[in-house]
Order: structure tokens, then C-alpha cells, then sequence
């Protein structure tokens, strides 16, 4: 009854006029950020993060929520009707999206990624809703080691699961850790890494980061991929699903859901390997595993469910433990601080309108996805045929304003260009940026906490081992080491970079 009463509570927030608008807006946003290949849902949110210090703060977490969530389910039009995914997440549904597509089936199989991703998303939001405070009241039990080596758990979990090279990752882990160093120690006041720079005493301000990384360097790149953008000329059929189809899809997307919520809830997981993961047990189980690549409708069900389920899911350890488990919940959690909440297991209950608020949110964002997304195929088909030379001045200048209209410092605008040039050089360089980001994130509170457990040890490092929680978070860790080494894994996680 306490979740009931509690969900009351979030839809009282949820839908007051101001947050369904915000909500409405995110979602609208992600959609079409989603329907454009190339800028994706944490370029968006890094843009648009400084407009959000100027929200309330249920408002400004509604609405990043929605881009995230509205992205996946844009990414899939142009996944099926273009075979370019918007998203990576969304790879997996060119296969079988694209040649229904070619068949004549555009329509059904865009009605089948939006019903598959509604349904996942209304079951991930029931598993955040039930999953989310049993999972605080646990984290309550935490002390510094358990903080620590939950961290350090989900860095290594980043590593394993993160795209492209692990030595690569573990570089930009290494990178992200010290940019968090620097500015002021906070125990002894003294300078690191500020080469006499005051404006670097209070740190290397995280919206610089972000919108350097994944807004500056989306655009640079985007304008070599441009010129060579395909545009989709296949007709929209009928949208309706038949008898056979539905019959076909919905187990598919029941089974989709569940892997997507399971990957998606461990740190470092998300949406991407969710749909891999699907489409995988999809045409295993399959009595004619032939179909698939030739317009299997379970090759879209089963991968768009499992990446919105995965998606959702993500929110569980940001939301119950505090800690982002991938680079868009880093953005969420930056989101936070930069209205001065800090994420942590407490966040529940020291403000349950903007937790539970924030759950009963996504159940009316994916209501409103669902309707955004059917009728206006056609518009966002005539959206893709816009020259990103024509978008990319207005949005290089929406950086600019958003990030000075907070700090008013010429010095982050400084640094908004060194990581704008940083972001580009890792991606020519195929260095993955999320580990960086969750580094970052997470760097400051792994030095915190690693203090305060040592000063209460008395120095003693055993304190990590002799704690039940921490050892079994650092055995987790050694597993996923482990799993990293063996080759059965390494093939299959290469594989799914390479698709």
C-alpha cells in the first residue's frame, strides 16, 4: 500500500500543468533529436542543461528524463526507414526494420517499435516504482567503504560493458578521474591541477564538460557526416498491426522487457546491450531462425522493448543508490547537483515529490510518446530532408548562451572549446566518452569517500575487505574482470561493437 500511496504522491506532481508541459516538451525533443542520425539524446541534454538551472527542479529532471526515453523511440524511425539508427541502442532494429520497410511494411513496423517500447516502458516504470525504495532502504545501511567500492563497481562495470576497446575505456576512466581532481582539495584547501588559474579552484565545472564533449564535438563531427546523409523516400503503409503480427510480436516484447530491465539495472548497462541481448535470444528460440534479417517482425519487437526497458531501468541505481550507471544518468546527476541535490541513497526520502514525481512522470511521458510518435511519422520522415548546415549554427550558439548564462565566467567558454576539441579527438581516435563522463562524475565522491573510510579505519585498507557489503561489491568487481578475459565474452561483445 506504501508504493500506491506514494505513486499518488508522484502523479500529484507529475501532472500539474507546468511538469506535463515539461514533460510534453522533453519527449517532443528527444523524438526529434532521436529522428536526426548523429546528435543523440546526451548532446541534447548537455545543450540544454543550463536552461535548466532556471527550473524548478521536478520540472528540469521530468524534462532530461523525457529526451532520453523520447531519443530511443525516435532513433527507431530512422532505423527502420533509413537503416541508420539514431541511436546505437537501436543497431539491432535496422536488420529486420529496415527490409519490412522495403517490403511495403514501413508502417507496421514503426506501430510495432512504438507499442513494444510503450509496454516496456510502462513495465520499467512499475519496476522503478516497486525496485527504487527497496533498494534505498538497503543503501541506507552503507557506510564510506561500501560507498567506495560500489563506485568502483560501477567503473568497472562501465569498462566491460562500454563499446570499442577496453584499454581505450580505461584510459578515458583514468582521464575522467583526474579532471575530477582538480581545484581545491577539499580537506586541506590546497591547489591541484590549477596551474594558477583561480577560476579552476571551485573544479572543472561540469556543464563545460559535458556540452564540450558531447555537444561541440557532435557538431564538428556531424558536419563530415552530413553531405552523405541518406533521405528516406519508402513509403508509409498502414500502421495497424494484423491478427498474425501481434501474435508474432507481443511475446517477443514481453521477453524483450525482461532483458532489457535485467541489463539495464546493473551498473554500467543500459540500452544497447539490452536490444543485442534480445535480438540474440530472439533468434535462438526461433523454429525458423532463417526469417530473421529478412523482415522478422520479433527483430524489431523484441530489441525496441529491451532498449526502452533497459533505458528505464538505469534509473533504478541513480535514483535508489546515487549512482549513474551510465553517461546519461551522469547527466541526470549532474542535473541534480547543479540544483544542489546531491544523488544518494537518501534522495527518496529526503524528497520524495521529486522521486516519486520523477516515476509517475515517465508512465505519462511514455503515454505521450506513444501518441507524438504514430500520427507524425510523416513529419519527422520531412524533418530528416533539413541540411544539418542549416542546424548546426543555431545550436553551436544555444551552447554558448545556455553555458555563460550560468557561470557569466569567459573562462568556461574557454573550456567549452578545449573539450569540444578533446571530444573530437576521441572520437577520430575511437575513444568511448561515457567512461570519461561517469569518472568524472564520480571521481570527487570515490575521493571523499575513500577518505572518510580510511580515516575511520585509521588507515587500515582492510577495512574494505573485512566489511560483508564492500568485499562482496569488490568480489563483483574481480567477476566482471573476469568476465572481460574470457574469450567467449570478448567475441561477443565484439561483435555487437562491430554491428
Amino acid at each position: 500500500m506504501e508504493v500506491f500511496s506514494s505513486l499518488y504522491l508522484g502523479f500529484s506532481v507529475a501532472v500539474s500543468p507546468a511538469n506535463i508541459g515539461y514533460c510534453f516538451t522533453g519527449a517532443l525533443v528527444g523524438t526529434l533529436i532521436g529522428v536526426l542520425p548523429g546528435i543523440g539524446p546526451l548532446a541534447t541534454m548537455a545543450m540544454l542543461l543550463p536552461l535548466t538551472f532556471y527550473l524548478p527542479t521536478s520540472s528540469a529532471l521530468i524534462m532530461l528524463a523525457g529526451i532520453y526515453y523520447g531519443a530511443l523511440y525516435g532513433s527507431s524511425t530512422t532505423a527502420i526507414l533509413m537503416k541508420v539508427p539514431g541511436e546505437s541502442s537501436s543497431v539491432v532494429t535496422c536488420l529486420d526494420g529496415y527490409v519490412m520497410a522495403q517490403q511495403g511494411r514501413a508502417g507496421v513496423a514503426l506501430a510495432t517499435a512504438a507499442l513494444a517500447s510503450f509496454f516496456a516502458g510502462t513495465v520499467a516504470t512499475l519496476l522503478i516504482a516497486v525496485f527504487g525504495p527497496a533498494l534505498t532502504s538497503v543503501a541506507q545501511q552503507f557506510g564510506p567503504a561500501e560507498y567506495f567500492s560500489l563506485m568502483v563497481l560501477g567503473l568497472i562495470s562501465a569498462l566491460v560493458f562500454t563499446q570499442g576497446s577496453p584499454i581505450k575505456a580505461l584510459a578515458m576512466i583514468f582521464l575522467g578521474l583526474l579532471l575530477g581532481t582538480v581545484g581545491a582539495d577539499i580537506n586541506t584547501g590546497f591547489d591541484r591541477f590549477t596551474f594558477g588559474v583561480p577560476d579552476l579552484r571551485d573544479g572543472i565545472d561540469f556543464v563545460a564538460v559535458s556540452m564540450g564533449l558531447f555537444g561541440i564535438a557532435e557538431i564538428i563531427v556531424n558536419l563530415d557526416r552530413s553531405r552523405d546523409r541518406p533521405v528516406s523516400t519508402l513509403p508509409i503503409s498502414r500502421l495497424w498491426l494484423t491478427r498474425q503480427d501481434f501474435k508474432a510480436a507481443w511475446p517477443a516484447a514481453v521477453r524483450g522487457t525482461g532483458v532489457g530491465a535485467a541489463l539495464g539495472i546493473l551498473p554500467g548497462g543500459g540500452a544497447m546491450l539490452g536490444s543485442f541481448a534480445s535480438y540474440a535470444i530472439e533468434k535462438r528460440i526461433s523454429r525458423t531462425p532463417d526469417r530473421f534479417g529478412r523482415g522478422a517482425i520479433e527483430g524489431v519487437s523484441g530489441p525496441e522493448a529491451a532498449n526502452n526497458a533497459g533505458a528505464q531501468a538505469s534509473f533504478i541505481p541513480m535514483l535508489s543508490l546515487g549512482i549513474p550507471s551510465n553517461a546519461v544518468m551522469a547527466m541526470m546527476a549532474g542535473a541534480m547537483l547543479l540544483h544542489g541535490i546531491a544523488p544518494s541513497p537518501s534522495f527518496a526520502a529526503q524528497r520524495p515529490d521529486l522521486f516519486w514525481g520523477l516515476i509517475a512522470s515517465m508512465w505519462i511521458g511514455n503515454v505521450m510518446l506513444l501518441v507524438i510518435n504514430l500520427p507524425l511519422v510523416g513529419l519527422w520522415v520531412r524533418l530528416l530532408r533539413i541540411p544539418y548546415d542549416v542546424l548546426f549554427p543555431v545550436i553551436l550558439l544555444c551552447c554558448c548562451i545556455g553555458l555563460y548564462s550560468i557561470s557569466h565566467s569567459f573562462a568556461d567558454l574557454m573550456l567549452l572549446a578545449l573539450f569540444g576539441l578533446v571530444g573530437v579527438v576521441c572520437v577520430k581516435l575511437d575513444c568511448p566518452m561515457a567512461p570519461l563522463m561517469l569518472a568524472f562524475i564520480l571521481g570527487p565522491m570515490m575521493e571523499e569517500n575513500l577518505r572518510r573510510a580510511m580515516l575511520l579505519a585509521y588507515g587500515d585498507v582492510t577495512i574494505f575487505a573485512t566489511r560483508p557489503l564492500s568485499a562482496a561489491m569488490l568480489i563483483a568487481c574481480l567477476l566482471c574482470v573476469a568476465l572481460l578475459l574470457l574469450p567467449t565474452f570478448r567475441r561477443v561483445r565484439a561483435a555487437a561493437t562491430d554491428a
